[in-house]
């Protein structure tokens, strides 16, 4: 492990140097060479799958999992897209002049060497190796047990396309063994190689690397994510939102675990929502009110609004104002993704001011917190934290910056 992270320090320093050109190339080779081992990657996943069924993983995790011919080709996709980014690295961030005629710049600089731990979702390694490339980092991947089949074959079409453009195919490793001690290893910090960690996967992970971490980390640790139907919703545009949010993918941060209706319009809207999601096939657990208006309804617990289901399984309630809308979710949200749906431009507005999450919404999905979709190109993970990264950490999060001061002979008195 220590070896692996001394031949990632080498290589970051030459990626740093390296011209975005070079980059650029070795990511347009590295999407080709996705498509070219194709059918290396889908019979390496289709092992993974079957292993996967046969230890009784639930259907969201199997659908994390897989790849078929499709997610294989959106996978080269996004890291061709990531290519056509500007590039990240030199960007002069601010700029000023003192008024002893020193010139400062502050300007964009990589991380370093980026250590990856995920779990079951194989198309991670091709996004946190893209990213780390185009933000001029190398990358440490350590792939869950469950896709590691899969990685490996995503991870060695990484390399051939880097090696291909002239970069050091050490710039994007995976840790080549399932064995947990490696997870210590990195989080140790690989004696001082790693410079940031961020976990992609289940609360344990999480969890885990927040409390064992050396070394700085971008993670969220729940993604329990709300939406909250205003008096002024739109019914049909509330549906259409909700069921979006809710069933479109079960198993990913930004599906929404927890429905607020608002008491005004309880009386039109909440019995229509709840018909929508029990015929779509999700469980509704809810308050009192929710169960008199749908005796499919299960009673909901304390524990049920802080739970991130990843199911087809949601909480229900109603609530007295947008006050205690927000209330509900600074008491049991976990700073990920929450929406609000309404045409009061005023409640939107308070809503997405005093919402303290990391990505709010008016009028539009939570499954929109993807970096894919906000223009990333692709995403690294979602950050709940407060400092430096943010939400969707892409390849402009995955750069620190440095002070250049020009002077023209000045001294200190």
């Amino acid at each position: 492990m220590h070896g692996l992270g001394r031949q990632a320090r080498a290589a970051a320093r030459l990626v740093a140097l390296a011209s975005a050109e070079q980059r650029n190339a070795a990511l347009m080779a590295m999407a080709e060479a996705l498509r070219e081992r194709a059918p290396a990657i889908l019979a390496a996943n289709a092992r993974d799958l079957e292993e996967a069924r046969g230890a009784g993983q639930n259907a969201a995790f199997i659908d994390r999992l897989m790849l078929d011919e499709a997610r294989l080709a959106a996978v080269a996709e996004a890291v061709a897209s990531i290519a056509l980014l500007p590039d990240p690295v030199g960007r002069v961030l601010a700029s000023w002049t003192q008024p002893n005629g020193l010139a400062f710049e502050r300007v964009a600089t990589p991380l370093g060497v980026i250590a990856v731990i995920f779990e079951s979702r194989p198309n991670v390694t091709a996004d946190a190796g893209a990213l780390c490339l185009k933000s001029g980092n190398a990358a440490i991947l350590r792939a869950g047990s469950d896709s590691f089949r899969t990685s490996t074959e995503i991870a060695a079409a990484l390399r051939q396309g880097l090696e291909a453009a002239g970069l050091p195919g050490d710039a994007i490793q995976l840790v080549p063994t399932r064995d947990r001690a490696a997870v210590g290893e990195i989080l140790a910090g690989l004696g001082g190689a790693v410079d940031v960690v961020v976990p992609r996967g289940g609360k344990s992970l999480v969890a885990r690397v927040q409390s064992d971490a050396r070394v700085p980390v971008f993670a969220h640790l729940d993604g329990n994510c709300h939406v909250y139907i205003d008096g002024a919703a739109d019914l049909d545009m509330a549906k259409a939102i909700v069921l979006n949010a809710k069933l479109r993918r079960t198993g990913v941060c930004g599906a929404a675990e927890s429905l607020l209706v608002d008491a005004t319009c309880a009386a039109t809207h909440l019995q229509p929502l709840l018909r929508m999601l029990v015929e779509a096939g999700c469980a509704v657990r809810g308050d009192v009110a929710a169960q008199a208006a749908n005796p499919q309804v299960t009673p909901a617990t304390e524990a049920d609004w802080a739970t991130e289901y990843l199911d087809r399984i949601i909480a229900v309630k109603v609530v007295d104002g947008l006050d205690a809308a927000i209330a509900h979710i600074e008491r049991y949200g976990s700073h990920h993704t929450d929406a609000i749906v309404t045409a009061d431009e005023a409640a939107a507005r308070r809503f997405l001011a005093e919402v303290d999450s990391a990505i709010v919404v008016h009028n539009a999905s939570t499954q929109f917190a993807d970096g894919g979709e906000f223009g990333f190109g692709a995403e690294i993970g979602i950050a709940t934290g407060r400092m430096h990264a943010r939400g969707p950490v892409g390849v402009e999060q995955l750069c620190s910056f440095k002070y250049r001061v020009h002077g023209s002979g000045q001294i200190r008195p």
